[in-house]
């Protein structure tokens, strides 16, 4: 057991919309935590012993490791891009380490793991402290018994990532040995941050839920504790613009939820309704402080931040604030050559944001990834809306549908507070449901995705299928990789050319949509482009198209954006994509992030005459 640490109270919380991006979940801010990132020692156990021996008690493995970058990716310091069996990592935790994540006397200890791909197993000094499976959702574990007395101690983490496993939501990450078509190298094992962050012992802030009613201008605030109250706690929740005090609203908690609707007053003003609406063009954030305290003693504090915003669907138009907004999206698949799926730094994925604004868009579609959090910050703050999508299975089998649907549930329950979302997509292009028009099973379970979404959160239009073969869904969303631009113009010139698409074939060869009334759903070209320019002479460079010079480029580019921007039936697009990624060599950028052709010309092209307008 931890010897007890005397210690003043911590002191408030900084205020989470105006933080650096480096904090791992930014919509749930504690003032003292330890970055654990950095040098672990590391070891591949292809031979499955590792149990067997208890590595986990006396960890003494030669290799090293850069967490979180994963082991396949040149900046983990291993580069080993093959599949092995399992994959070990430990650390030592000291006692400063302990001691500047705020832990003392009366106080829980607890571990969080950002993203670990694909079934993790936690040990700390010998002893087991949890488990997870799930490669892009985060966990955490209560360390506080399982400490020495020192304050000090021995992490230790075990992973499997089984590449050839096709039932396991892999999205881009490939099966094969080296990367083919549009699949990339893998990433295993810590691939996003590791922290330590002490809570009280009594009921703790776990987590919160904000949603926000427009037009009436009231919040919703969801907040779990880590225990159930034993007596009759009270949560007092502060909303802020900058130094404008909003509302404050208070509740007893007498279960480990807690709901409670906040007014805010200034709202009521029709004039002034407008001043704290986020949007892309201004991104208000809303800070909050919650408070839990026992018989006025103080429990826990954090900081946490929303936005004011609505999203839905409505007479073929996608509404943003109850207004139509022309969404001009890039197709983001959120990988760097270095790191794979992990950012390079928490500073890269604001770039990263800053750089797909700057091109001209308006949102970003994260495709086949549940993207790090450190992101969405930089969404909200930044003003992007953002697409968010799973990563996919390969195959149909119920092992595979109970992962999709887990990790989809945890991933709602992680990002449902981020204005920047404004669409859900559990499913893209059939994968995992690859003959969903003819197996009902596979039908069922689009659907059941569809309105397991809606259940947790009605407040945005569903994809069910991004591409084709749709159900029940609120946007229609079609994939036309078509390389001439007349072709592209004619066929999405008004709603009646789009309207024999639907009703009969798709451009892919299959059927647009297999259930469910869409004559009043907006619809979006959410894939198309796909030019191939390959700047860096790559081996096995591939694209739908291919341009052989800059000027064939801006033409290629500019005929098939004529046609988009000419069309008055598309509520959008999402053009295919923002980087080359390995083979892939279609970005409008390269993989080192640098543009294909001048910043302003491309955002031109992009924009086109419609944009503006701020709500095109």
């Amino acid at each position: 057991m931890l010897d007890c640490m005397l210690r003043i109270d911590p002191p408030l919380p900084p205020i989470a919309s105006q933080g650096d991006g480096t904090y791992p979940r930014p919509q749930l801010v504690r003032s003292e935590w330890s970055d654990l990132t950095g040098r672990w020692g590391f070891a591949v156990d292809d031979d499955d012993r590792g149990i067997r021996e208890q590595w986990f008690a006396n960890p003494s493995f030669d290799a090293s490791i850069v967490v979180p970058f994963p082991p396949e990716s040149s900046a983990s310091g291993i580069g080993d891009p093959r599949p092995h069996t399992a994959l070990w990592y430990h650390r030592a935790l000291t006692h400063d380490e302990v001691l500047a994540a705020g832990h003392g006397d009366g106080r829980r200890l607890i571990l969080r793991f950002g993203a670990v791909d694909y079934r993790a197993i936690v040990w700390v000094d010998g002893q087991r402290v949890g488990s997870h499976e799930g490669g892009h959702t985060p966990f955490a574990v209560d360390i506080t018994d399982a400490l020495e007395r020192d304050g000090g101690g021995h992490v230790v983490v075990r992973v499997e990532d089984r590449a050839t496993d096709v039932a396991q939501p892999r999205g881009k990450q490939d099966w094969r040995d080296e990367p083919h078509a549009i699949w990339y190298h893998r990433t295993s094992g810590i691939w996003q941050p590791v922290w330590l962050e002490s809570v009280p012992a009594g009921p703790a802030i776990e987590w919160i839920h904000w949603r926000a009613d427009l037009p009436s201008g009231r919040v919703h605030a969801r907040i779990g504790l880590t225990t159930t109250p034993a007596s009759e706690c009270v949560v007092d929740v502060e909303l802020r613009h900058g130094d404008t005090l909003l509302a404050r609203a208070s509740t007893l908690a007498r279960e480990s939820e807690i709901e409670i609707d906040i007014p805010i007053p200034s709202q009521a003003n029709g004039q002034a309704y407008e001043e704290l609406v986020w949007s892309p063009e201004n991104p208000r954030l809303i800070d909050a402080v919650i408070r839990t305290s026992d018989d006025g003693a103080p429990l826990d504090t954090v900081s946490s931040y929303l936005g004011l915003r609505s999203t839905s669907v409505d007479r073929r138009c996608f509404l943003l604030n109850d207004k139509p907004r022309f969404v001009r999206s890039v197709l983001s698949q959120g990988y760097w050559p270095d790191t794979h799926l992990a950012a390079p730094s928490a500073h890269a994925l604001r770039q990263e944001v800053e750089l797909i604004k700057e091109l001209g868009f308006n949102a970003a579609r994260v495709h086949q990834k549940f993207e790090d959090p450190r992101f969405l910050f930089w969404a909200d703050r930044l003003g992007l809306m953002i697409w968010a999508e799973a990563p996919a299975v390969f195959s149909f089998t119920p092992t595979a549908v109970e992962r999709t649907v887990r990790e989809w549930l945890e991933v709602v329950h992680r990002d449902v507070s981020h204005p920047s979302i404004v669409t859900w997509v559990p499913l893209n292009e059939s994968w995992g449901v690859q003959h969903i028009a003819h197996d009902s099973r596979m039908l069922h379970h689009a659907l059941a995705l569809v309105h397991l979404t809606k259940a947790l959160d009605p407040t945005r239009p569903v994809v069910s299928n991004d591409g084709w073969e749709q159900a029940e869904t609120d946007i229609v969303a079609i994939h036309d990789y078509e390389g001439d631009g007349e072709v592209m113009g004619a066929r999405y010139k008004d709603r009646a050319a789009v309207d024999e698409m639907i009703t009969g074939v798709g451009p892919a060869g299959r059927r647009l949509v297999l259930t469910g009334e869409v004559d009043d759903a907006p619809v979006m070209l959410t894939e198309f482009g796909g030019i191939s320019f390959d700047v860096h002479r790559t081996d096995h460079a591939w694209g739908y198209t291919s341009a052989s010079s800059d000027s064939d480029f801006r033409d290629r580019l500019s005929s098939l954006m004529a046609g988009i921007h000419d069309s008055t039936a598309l509520a959008g697009y999402c053009y295919t994509q923002l980087t080359d990624t390995l083979q892939e060599t279609n970005g409008l950028v390269g993989a080192d992030r640098v543009p294909k052709l001048p910043v302003d010309e491309l955002r031109a092209i992009m924009v086109g005459p419609r944009g503006s307008q701020p709500w095109e």
